[in-house]
């Protein structure tokens, strides 16, 4: 009986350090191109509001756009869900750069408050995430990419500095659990499409699904393409003062397509990247490796065993609904 008693008292402690575990907060890295698209801000406010909830850490926000005023509409977000001090990177040397063409992006930097006021004063974002990395519990960080893979490349191919010994593939491999991408497309048209943050710098893209040391899990065009977002917080009158209401405000009714809320590629990815897949989304079922075409488009090697990509399976009002509520969260009072 004592043998037993003391199996039990051990099961118990065992099963609550897991639990304990598993609700550890994940440490998430926010890789944006936010201008070309406005589902980036949703995406934003997700994140957020699933830090307000505990379950991440935002370790930085980090532009893969180069063009005017992207940190400064980082540093407004940030600022609004009261968490100004987050670092903030933007891409150097040669990048995309492709400004806000709804003009949202100034509407809401004249209207709020921010701590950084031009790209000049945020990071160089390889700098960053070394820094960042090298100071994370191996296997610890999940990066979440919702734009250009230009800041991904550029990390791989980094050297040792005074902040690590390692150069970027191993300091990725060793501080890295996931990399969460929405990128290319795995539907029919795969192969001949080419999804927009892998085309806009194919090179880019290329070298970093071609080398990129740990798992990626990616939310393919496909998969936002039929979820819809955005309406809810615009119709909902006791939302007030937010850049996150303005900009679908504004931006949703500039577009005929977007009638029923924007498509919501961004946020499906976040949502993964924090609370995982398995509530929301299945996965091809065997793993493989997505292949970066050089003009790019995209394939899929079944051979592989690095990656997989998301399959819908929550019925679409359904997660729509999820997502809507996450966007309409409010930051905590002071």
């Amino acid at each position: 009986m004592k043998h037993k008693v003391i199996s039990l008292l051990l099961a118990m402690v065992l099963g609550t350090f897991a639990f304990a575990q598993q609700q550890q907060p994940k440490n998430i890295i926010l890789d944006t191109d936010i201008g070309p698209d406005y589902d980036d801000v949703g995406a934003m406010a997700i994140l957020h509001a699933l830090a307000d909830k505990g379950e991440c850490r935002i370790l930085a926000t980090i532009a893969s756009n180069q063009y005017s005023s992207i940190a400064p509409v980082l540093s407004v977000l940030n600022t609004y869900f009261k968490r100004p001090g987050i670092p903030i990177g933007v891409v150097r040397g040669k990048a995309v750069n492709i400004p806000c063409s709804q003009k949202w992006d100034s509407l809401i930097v004249t209207r709020y408050p921010h701590r950084i006021k031009n790209n000049d004063e945020a990071e160089n974002a390889t700098t960053l995430y070394r820094r960042i990395l090298a100071a994370q519990p191996d296997q610890s960080v999940t990066i979440v990419t919702i734009g250009f893979m230009t800041n991904m490349a550029n990390l791989l191919q980094s050297k040792p500095d005074k902040v690590s010994p390692l150069n970027g593939v191993a300091l990725v491999k060793k501080k890295v659990k996931l990399l969460v991408s929405m990128a290319a497309c795995f539907n029919q048209e795969m192969g001949k499409f080419k999804e927009f943050n892998v085309e806009k710098d194919s090179v880019s893209s290329k070298t970093t699904f071609d080398n990129w040391p740990s798992p990626i899990i990616f939310s393919g065009f496909e998969i936002g393409e039929k979820i819809h977002t955005g309406l809810p917080i615009t119709k909902d009158k006791s939302i007030t003062h937010s850049p996150v209401k303005d900009v679908f405000q504004k931006s949703i009714p500039l577009d005929p397509n977007d009638a029923k809320g924007r498509m919501s590629w961004d946020e499906t990815a976040v949502l993964v990247a924090v609370r995982g897949y398995e509530r929301y989304f299945d996965v091809v079922k065997v793993k493989g490796k997505m292949i970066c075409n050089s003009d790019g488009s995209n394939l899929w090697d079944k051979t592989g065993s690095r990656d997989r990509y998301l399959v819908l399976k929550m019925p679409i009002p359904e997660i729509e609904a999820v997502l809507n509520t996450l966007i309409m969260h409010q930051p905590k009072a002071n």
